[in-house]
């Protein structure tokens, strides 16, 4: 199982990479690495204003190659699956007033 370590320096990077509209929570990461859908990988997060990261399984659930439309970065989106430190909630509590903003994220 791959690991991959997020640091989210502000609120607003966090609210661009945050895909609340999946059952669990999940993550859009930026890379240009390669991962097939439905792998498994274990997320190392570090929070803005976070003292410790946390870490969460997921699985790879959303693929936007290199080369996408309207300049989207490539990535893939993590479902969570394993969240003991609970970091969905902690995520939506630093972004909550962000959550209904029309402003467009990575993912949609």
């Amino acid at each position: 199982m791959e690991t991959l370590n997020l640091e989210f320096e502000s609120e607003r990077d966090l609210y661009q990479s945050y895909m609340p509209f999946l059952k669990q929570g999940g993550i859009f990461v930026k890379t240009a690495e390669q991962f097939d859908l439905g792998s498994e990988v274990l997320l190392d997060i570090l929070l803005p204003d976070a003292l410790e990261s946390s870490e969460v399984r997921g699985s790879i659930c959303w693929l936007t190659p290199i080369g996408a439309q309207n300049g989207t970065p490539a990535g893939v989106g993590i479902s969570f699956t394993e969240d003991p430190d609970n970091v969905r909630n902690q995520i939506e509590k630093a972004i909550g007033r962000l959550l209904n903003c029309s402003d467009p994220t990575l993912s949609m």
